[in-house]
């Protein structure tokens, strides 16, 4: 039975231009951080939370042939890949916040919805991010 996600992966093409964003725009903390080799094993968090981690990878060797490593640098490029989702208490805090960080590429400011505020941005890959503050669901709509 499986009780827990441990890792979920994005692709970026720069590891450390990957960790500057997240950790030092975004506000994620460093998880691991471990070299095998050539290979590198790098994660990110939520701070305080020692759960779920965001692997950030790049394509290429050990993982990939380069053909497939050229086809996914292209669909990472495009925005076509995999995107996170994050919860916050205050998503305008937090849009003020990432712009003073130089933050510019948002796909969205914030905006009210029948479930909450959301923004939406992209890191600087194209990885499409939302960031969720959740509100009390409307009542249902009568026909």
């Amino acid at each position: 039975m499986i009780t827990k996600l441990n890792v979920a992966t994005i692709y970026v093409l720069d590891k450390e231009e990957a960790l500057d964003f997240y950790v030092g725009k975004l506000g994620l903390e460093k998880g691991n951080d471990v070299r095998q080799g050539g290979y590198r094993w790098l994660t990110v968090r939520v701070p305080g939370e020692h759960g779920t981690e965001i692997s950030l990878e790049e394509p290429g060797s050990p993982l990939h042939d380069e053909a497939t490593a050229a086809q996914l640098r292209e669909l990472i490029t495009k925005g076509a890949m995999s995107g996170l989702v994050f919860i916050s208490d205050d998503v305008r805090g937090l849009y003020e916040t990432l712009k003073s960080r130089g933050v510019t590429d948002f796909t969205q400011e914030p905006t009210d919805h029948f479930y909450g505020t959301d923004m939406g941005l992209r890191d600087p890959f194209g990885n499409a991010i939302r960031i969720l503050q959740q509100g009390k669901v409307a009542a249902a709509a009568t026909a």
